[in-house]
């Protein structure tokens, strides 16, 4: 099974970024243009992304722990046998902390395509939640 992460500092707090990720029916706020559309589904356990490539994929909720800051969730109807993640916001500072994205999937083969699909959101992703210069 191949693993991908991505982590990445945000100038922000971690209360502020995990506001940002803990609302899983509204990812396209967090990556813009990365997911163009999110879908809720089953009353907002499962969102159809659509992602900027025109690719769609349904994702589950597994769990979102407030204590830890982190969420986990599953992929499925896309092109990997199994696809399972999680992203975890750790405070670094009062006003900076460290955004943790780890993805598990098979096949192995998928992998490179996954790392350029996750290297694009974490991007995205670090632009977002950078709160604009003052």
């Amino acid at each position: 099974m191949a693993t991908i992460q991505k982590e990445f500092e945000v100038p922000a707090s971690a209360d502020a970024v995990w506001q940002a990720v803990r609302d899983f029916g509204a990812v396209q706020r967090l990556a813009p243009g990365f997911v163009t559309a999110c879908a809720p589904e089953e009353e907002g356990a499962v969102r159809l992304l659509t992602f900027f490539n025109g690719m769609q994929v349904r994702e589950r909720l597994v769990t979102r722990d407030d204590a830890a800051k982190r969420l986990v969730y599953t992929a499925f109807g896309g092109r990997t046998q199994h696809h399972n993640a999680s992203v975890q916001v750790i405070a670094l500072a009062a006003d900076r902390c460290r955004f943790v994205w780890t993805t598990d999937l098979l096949p192995d083969a998928m992998q490179p395509a996954m790392e350029q699909m996750m290297a694009r959101g974490a991007e995205v992703m670090r632009s977002a939640l950078t709160p604009p210069a003052r």
